[in-house]
């Protein structure tokens, strides 16, 4: 039997060792690998490298996709899912496996409709894709973004000032809700709750009053005030691109004009995205990729390998795709418990 791999979307810790296990569990069964390269974009251009031991025995630390990634969308593309088509026979590929998010496994669940022999493996570090409890990338953007916290307190604290952080999470804030948790930030805006700047300024004046300092975390999808003439551009997927919003520098700017206090603010970006996966995401990393090859191995087409509780399970492609996994109100709560 012969698989084909690919990576699509924005790129997340834990990528690699999904990679890799889903070589040598698939190497175990006797099949042959092939990884085509930029996601959909190269298996509809068949563009792909051969995948055994030398290419993934020493990418389980290794930061991003040794596949390389993109957001290109074969469904937006004419005759996009029929170049796709024509190099799964081309390549002989008995099976395929897309690693992603909600595009990446929404595009695989239509290949799947069409007949495509495919699973999927859950990618995102924003943690909002349904169906599984957790996905890799999520734990390594959280612990970079407390880093991040760490450094703004110290300055923060030194310079007696409010600092802002933004950081990702397009739709959902658990990124932001955890983030703020960890640190013991002093307000969170998540794009699951309209944001009352009154409230907010009210707050950070009270906690600079007793700790002459503030840290505001934030969600780059959080809304506030009206922005909406900021956010036009939109990707393939029809995801709007939220890089020129500048939302942490638009809070730093109301926060001091209204409370007279010197505030900066400081965007994480990419730097969530790189660098070596922790111990979590390797591990949930590794055992999705294997879960992966096995559900191919089962004949289990259409379905996901997803953590739920304890256990790897599969689960239907079409859970990933339907609906969000967003922050709850009881999760909202919580947070509100520590902004005293």
């Amino acid at each position: 039997m012969k698989i084909g791999m690919l990576t699509g979307g924005g790129d997340c810790p834990g990528l690699n060792p999904a990679i890799r296990g889903c070589v040598y569990r698939a190497l175990g069964f006797g099949y042959e690998c092939v990884g085509f390269l930029e996601g959909w974009k190269g298996l509809a251009e068949g563009n792909a490298i051969p995948l055994g031991l030398t290419e993934v025995e020493n990418i389980v630390d290794k930061g991003g996709t040794i596949l390389g990634t993109s957001r290109y969308n074969p469904f937006k593309k004419e005759g996009g899912p029929e170049a796709v088509e024509a190099t799964i026979k081309k390549f002989s590929l008995d099976a395929l496996v897309a690693m992603g998010g909600e595009d990446t496994l929404g595009v695989a669940s239509k290949l799947f409709q069409r007949g495509v022999k495919v699973v999927g493996v859950p990618k995102t570090m924003d943690n909002d894709l349904s169906g599984t409890d957790y996905t890799f990338g999520f734990d390594t953007s959280v612990t970079r973004a407390l880093d991040a916290c760490r450094s703004l307190i110290d300055t923060g604290t030194s310079h007696r000032r409010v600092m802002v952080l933004e950081v990702m999470g397009r739709h959902a804030g658990w990124v932001a809700l955890f983030t703020a948790l960890a640190s013991g930030a002093d307000w969170v805006l998540l794009p699951e709750f309209k944001a009352d700047p009154a409230q907010m300024v009210n707050h950070i004046k009270k906690v600079y009053q007793r700790k002459k300092f503030g840290l505001i975390v934030v969600s780059e999808g959080a809304e506030f005030q009206d922005d909406e003439s900021e956010k036009q551009v939109k990707d393939e997927f029809g995801h709007i691109i939220l890089q020129k919003r500048c939302l942490g520098e638009k809070i730093a700017r109301y926060v001091e004009s209204e409370t007279g206090i010197e505030t900066r603010s400081s965007v994480i970006g990419h730097m969530q995205r790189g660098g070596a996966p922790t111990l979590f995401d390797r591990i949930l990393g590794l055992r999705v990729g294997v879960k992966a090859a096995e559900l191919i191995s089962e004949g289990k087409f259409g379905m996901m390998a997803a953590l739920k509780g304890q256990e790897v399970l599969a689960v239907p492609l079409s859970d990933a795709v339907n609906n969000l996994k967003v922050v709850d109100r009881k999760w909202h709560e919580l947070a509100q418990v520590f902004f005293r």
